[in-house]
């Protein structure tokens, strides 16, 4: 095998496999990306058995061939490396020469017979959607996936489509059990991804999905079929294995009675927050908010570190209400909001409270109280 590439996208390709590649594994090959050349392309493959990523990009190949490298030596020495064009060969004993320039690494590699098939996706019919819609759908539910490794059909977001003959749409939810987001976002296309129920994207998968997004402005391909998820941009395809489980009902959360309703800037409760979490301790991270005439009043208290107390003037005149919140899963609700007001539905007793955009309905976030 004996190939140049230029150096920035050589590097574009191992970087995307970082996230993939087994760091702790019975398998050592695991710990490898594989190179594969042939037809003037070169592929680079990662995979840990449940995601496999292959990056396809063209190459001056002077001989087809393949081998597997360490991931994070590799993406080292190319990193390292200055230079426009890199060229790769391979020795009988599969000893891989990078040259750039005056610099020479060798590294030695295993042979590709043992590595994993990483992706097939000929079966699984592939449909159009923005990377701007994806990418937003997890940033706005991302936060709320449970933790808790006890729980694994919470260890990532549910995926829904649906939709009408006139247009479709595309949900995302996440939830840890102690609040639950959610977006939903009409797609505009009437036969886009149709899915008899839900799927649930693992943790892991989901921050590939995401990594792969950043640099996607236009157009990517989504397919979900046989408990498996493809994505698939311009040089990359990328294969998720879903979690095999019930989701819960997350709609018999969502509070059917209205709350106080407070519409407030989103930028001065924010920061209102932050100082609230200042107080914050692993053991102590609440925040009660009192809703009176005029204002409203944040007092957090924490006997291993102190008081913090702020208020916020609002337009409200009505009875006074108390409740607690956990402060950082209020602030995360609140700081993925794009829009400049954020409507703060406040319930009686026990019942969650609800964080919306004004003039927004597409995306909510659910918290549900403490106990003062």
């Amino acid at each position: 095998m004996e190939f140049s590439i230029k150096r920035d996208i050589f590097l574009g390709g191992i970087q995307k496999t970082l996230g993939i590649v087994e760091k702790k594994t019975t398998m050592p090959i695991l710990n490898n990306l594989l190179l594969r050349t042939d037809e003037q392309r070169l592929k680079i493959m990662a995979t840990d058995r449940e995601i496999g990523l292959v990056a396809d990009y063209a190459a001056e190949v002077h001989q087809a061939g393949d081998i597997t490298l360490s991931a994070k030596k590799l993406h080292e020495m190319v990193r390292e490396i200055q230079g426009e064009m890199i060229r790769v060969s391979k020795s009988d004993r599969d000893v891989v020469t990078l040259t750039c320039n005056k610099a020479v690494y060798r590294l030695p590699g295993i042979p590709a017979d043992d590595y994993p098939v990483v992706v097939d996706h000929e079966e699984v019919a592939l449909h159009k959607i923005k990377g701007t819609f994806l990418r937003e759908l997890i940033r706005k539910t991302s936060y709320a996936m449970s933790t808790d490794e006890m729980r694994r059909n919470l260890n990532g977001v549910f995926l829904e489509t649906g939709g009408t003959e006139e247009i479709s749409w595309i949900s995302m939810v996440a939830t840890d059990g102690h609040r639950l987001a959610t977006m939903k976002l009409a797609h505009g296309e009437r036969d886009f991804l149709v899915l008899e129920k839900g799927v649930i994207i693992p943790r892991k998968g989901l921050g590939e999905i995401r990594r792969l997004l950043e640099d996607e402005a236009g157009d990517v391909l989504l397919g979900i079929c046989q408990g498996v998820l493809i994505l698939k941009t311009d040089h990359t395809l990328l294969r998720v294995s879903l979690i095999d489980g019930e989701y819960p009902d997350y709609r018999r959360v969502i509070p059917t009675e209205k709350g106080i309703e407070l519409t407030l800037a989103k930028d001065k409760f924010l920061r209102a927050l932050r100082r609230m979490s200042v107080i914050s301790s692993e053991r102590y991270n609440g925040v009660v908010l009192t809703v009176m005439d005029g204002r409203i009043v944040l007092n957090s208290t924490n006997p291993d570190v102190g008081e913090a107390n702020d208020e916020i003037e609002i337009e409200y005149q009505g009875e006074e209400r108390s409740v607690g919140y956990n402060v950082t899963y209020l602030a995360d609700a609140v700081e993925v909001v794009d829009e400049e007001r954020i409507l703060l539905e406040v319930g009686e007793g026990m019942k969650p409270g609800v964080v919306r955009a004004v003039g927004n309905e597409d995306y909510l976030c659910i918290v549900m109280p403490l106990k003062l």
